[in-house]
């Protein structure tokens, strides 16, 4: 029987990706880790640890695991992946009032278009509608990563 994952903490771990990390899925576990790129490029050199905090020694331990058994693990969609930017473009054409949507379409072009969408969401009232609209977004990749992966899961 395979593991179950959870949409939620597959969603959580593409929220919180950062530069120099990889998200990854453990599909025998269910569970999603973080680990530093840095730490993977030591584990495959097989670099030692024992000189290293308690903390570090737990996350190359777990790199350590990711190289050795690789294939208990797959990497979680990236930014490349997500495309937040289509996210509130599309977002922004679904919004019915043609002021609101023409404000909107106005404030993503360009560079900064991150931080003007989100001035002008909130400008616009339409913070609750935005997150929303993401998060059912970020589900959804969640769940075609799922079934790309033939991983059973639980919304």
């Amino acid at each position: 029987m395979k593991t179950k994952v959870k949409i939620s903490e597959i969603v959580d771990g593409m929220e919180m990706q950062f530069e120099g990390s990889s998200s990854l899925l453990n599909i025998k576990t269910g569970e999603v880790t973080f680990i530093p790129t840095e730490y993977l490029r030591e584990a495959e050199e097989g670099e030692a640890f024992e000189d290293l905090e308690d903390w570090q020694q737990e996350e190359l331990e777990e790199a350590y695991d990711v190289i050795e058994n690789e294939e208990n693990y797959v990497e979680l969609p990236t930014e490349f992946d997500i495309h937040e930017y289509r996210m509130i473009e599309n977002f922004s054409y679904s919004v019915e009032a043609p002021k609101a949507r023409n404000s909107l379409l106005r404030a993503i072009q360009g560079r900064g278009a991150f931080r003007r969408f989100k001035d002008r969401v909130f400008e616009l009232d339409l913070e609750e509608d935005w997150y929303a609209y993401r998060d059912e977004c970020y589900k959804q990749i969640a769940i075609e990563f799922c079934e790309q992966h033939d991983l059973d899961y639980t919304k």
